[in-house]
């Protein structure tokens, strides 16, 4: 029976495919750790207060990229190379979404502008993030390889997505709604097209690696598909809205650290 359990269940059984989905999420995370660094180093003075927090967003996701490396390690498995197409982070920078990294390279100090963009772009990729390690935590918690990092970066990615919400909600009340809300729309938009684009790419490359037929790779192509038509005509919507978060000051403490086997 095919279920999202079983999927990422036969995905963790064999080695291959799970030496390539652990490198495409230790990509992503350690790039994202890089991207609040540089964000943090050139933030304007206008927000200085904000960088403690951009700085302990980044080290979560240095945090996240090193349990994955940790994870590969343990079962004896190397990184694999990340297929370009499966590169959500650099495709989304492609399609000129948060802040590019040859702006983050220069040492110039990013304006106010920046700082809301990089909360909106965060905003939507966080949304996205917290909702697939919540899947995750749902069917792997008690996993004895896998438990212990997936609950600790589901909450970190939690976390994430609410400080994101904390501070766009400042920024709105200091006269940047307009300006947030067109970021975001224009966000969501793009990633949802982007998400698509990268789960085909994942599901093309698993496929291969774990021999599936014709019709199944079909059927799950299918469903992405379906995922993206949906999110097209409603479901962007729950990556733009805001809303003042239960976890206040979710980042104001040092960061967690991580578990033991990384």
């Amino acid at each position: 029976m095919l279920s999202v359990k079983n999927l990422f269940q036969e995905i963790l059984d064999n080695d291959e495919s799970f030496r390539l989905f652990c490198s495409i999420a230790a990509g992503g995370e350690m790039q994202g750790g890089w991207e609040n660094g540089r964000i943090a180093a050139l933030a304007p003075e206008s927000q200085r207060t904000l960088v403690p927090k951009i700085v302990r967003h980044g080290a979560d996701e240095d945090k996240h990229g090193r349990i994955f490396h940790a994870l590969l390690k343990k079962r004896g498995l190397r990184p694999a190379e990340v297929p370009h197409e499966t590169d959500y982070t650099m495709l989304l920078e492609k399609h000129g979404i948060g802040l590019a990294h040859e702006q983050l390279k220069r040492d110039e100090p990013l304006s106010e502008l920046d700082i809301v963009t990089y909360l909106a772009h965060s905003r939507v990729t966080e949304q996205r993030a917290s909702e697939q390690m919540k899947t995750l935590h749902k069917y792997f918690a008690d996993h004895p390889d896998l438990g212990r990092a997936v609950k600790m970066i589901s909450n970190d990615e939690d976390n994430h997505l609410a400080y994101c919400h904390e501070e766009l909600l400042r920024l709105a009340r200091s006269g940047h709604g307009r300006t947030i809300q067109r970021i975001l729309r224009e966000c969501a938009l793009a990633e949802i097209r982007v998400y698509r684009d990268v789960s085909l790419a994942v599901m093309a490359h698993m496929g291969r690696i774990l021999g599936w037929p014709m019709a199944r790779a079909a059927m799950l192509a299918a469903g992405i598909h379906g995922v993206y038509v949906y999110e097209r005509l409603v479901g962007w919507r729950r990556m733009v809205s805001l809303e003042l978060p239960e976890r206040r000051d979710a980042l104001g403490g040092p960061a967690v650290p991580a578990p033991e086997y990384a």
